[in-house]
């Protein structure tokens, strides 16, 4: 019987990649990859060789899930894996899972890197209660969305794209005001890795003055 793996691998760190993860890959007869550039370097960095990848990503999901489905289905052992992290999570994998669920396809998720957890629990705010939402809406919603977040009494977390972070920042003080307290992870796992904890009128003018790259995880 054909069974998924759900493989969560580095966000920046190779050596962020459970033992157990790279027996899968290398047990797997078939590997999905949001790019399979990515994930062939993944492989070649832990020499494992010869694998059969195919790409699987947010161009192509909704149109190939079945075919894929029907690829898992002749094989022992697959894996699906992003470019960095857990799939699913801001990422492709809920419509494959969902629909080998639904073909009988046995699945399993292995625990691994996510970039939320561990900008959370540095961040210094209260990890008990908390509400995730991924990457907010580009324009359409996104207000409305920040508004809610300023009444939530739990903490929020949410992904931002360096090219909108500054006016993200600036609309939160315009809705949250400029002394509520945030914190922004960026780098997470790399050489620059940074944590800015401050409130939202510092983090702006901060990120003024700083070269805005990679994704960020804000947390407020």
């Amino acid at each position: 019987m054909a069974k998924l793996f759900i493989v969560p691998t580095p966000i920046g760190n190779l050596e962020d990649i459970t033992l157990r993860a790279l027996n899968v890959l290398k047990s797997a007869d078939l590997i999905l990859c949001e790019d399979t550039r990515t994930t062939k370097n993944l492989l070649q960095h832990y020499e494992i060789e010869g694998k059969r990848c195919m790409a699987y990503h947010i161009f192509n999901e909704h149109e190939q899930v079945t075919n894929y489905i029907r690829q898992i289905q002749q094989c022992e052992t697959a894996a699906l894996v992003s470019d960095a992290g857990t799939p699913g999570i801001s990422d492709p994998g809920f419509l494959l899972v969902r629909e080998a669920l639904r073909q009988d396809v046995e699945v399993e998720c292995l625990p691994g890197a996510t970039a939320f957890v561990p900008a959370l629990v540095q961040s210094g705010f209260p990890c008990s209660s908390f509400y995730f939402f991924g990457f907010l809406p580009h324009k359409k919603g996104k207000e409305t969305l920040l508004k809610r977040f300023a009444e939530m009494e739990e903490t929020v977390i949410f992904y931002e794209s360096p090219h909108r972070l500054l006016k993200t920042l600036a609309k939160m003080v315009e809705i949250m005001g400029e002394d509520r307290p945030v914190a922004v992870a960026k780098e997470l796992t790399k050489i620059h890795e940074y944590t800015f904890r401050g409130t939202l009128s510092e983090a702006v003018r901060y990120f003024e003055n700083q070269p805005v790259k990679g994704e960020f995880v804000v947390i407020v």
